[in-house]
């Protein structure tokens, strides 16, 4: 079994790979960091946002697909990203880096503030797909499930399973078949992914790529 899994109508096009590539050889640098709604920048530019639990990894998948090992914060203590903090890349796209769901080190007063900037984030016209990240050691929860229930059927889905270096093969391809099954009915693709041993960044720009270019921009 391979490292991703594509529905036939949603598997990047052959020259993806050569096209995330100039992508991702492009400048990013950070925007802005809005902890309001009315703060979050216009929506000039197509978007992708990542969400997933705390300390799931999203601040290191944005580091390792944009090959900058401090663009994003990244901590060992959950919670830390109380912001959606934006990034914009070769100026044709935005990675949007919110705040995890689940346990977080923010008071709860805090955390309340988030979701009305979520649920302004999720109406931008701009907003072309969502990056749903989840622990491979867990596999999807029901808050995962929660999520992507949430997002779908309006918003492109694509499931990365971070830190897969934590698990053998068999144990790492089990889970992704799994997954693969639990996200079949709503048409999201999954794949493997460890940004610590650098594996799946290949295929997940592609995803990005791919997004991009279908939309024409």
């Amino acid at each position: 079994m391979p490292d991703s899994v594509f529905p036939p109508d949603a598997a990047p096009e052959p020259d993806a790979e050569e096209q995330g590539r100039l992508l991702f050889a492009a400048p990013c640098s950070f925007v802005a960091g809005a902890t309001k709604d009315d703060a979050i920048p216009p929506d000039t530019l197509p978007e992708i946002a990542f969400v997933g639990r705390s300390n799931v990894g999203k601040s290191s998948l944005v580091n390792a697909l944009t090959g900058q090992s401090a663009l994003a914060r990244v901590s060992r203590t959950p919670g830390r990203t109380r912001q959606i903090n934006f990034f914009e890349l070769g100026e044709r796209l935005m990675l949007v880096d919110l705040p995890g769901y689940g346990y977080a080190s923010a008071p709860e007063g805090e955390r309340r503030t988030w979701q009305p900037m979520i649920e302004a984030l999720k109406e931008r016209q701009s907003l072309r797909g969502l990056f749903v990240i989840v622990d491979a050691r867990r596999g999807l929860t029901s808050g995962d499930e929660g999520l992507l229930d949430w997002s779908a059927p309006r918003h492109r889905l694509h499931v990365l399973l971070s830190k897969a270096d934590k698990l053998n093969r068999s144990e790492s391809l089990a889970v992704l078949r799994s997954s693969a099954k639990s996200l079949e009915s709503r048409g999201a693709t999954v794949q493997l992914f460890s940004a610590h041993a650098r594996t799946g960044i290949d295929e997940a720009r592609d995803v990005l790529t791919a997004w991009l270019e279908g939309d024409g921009a």
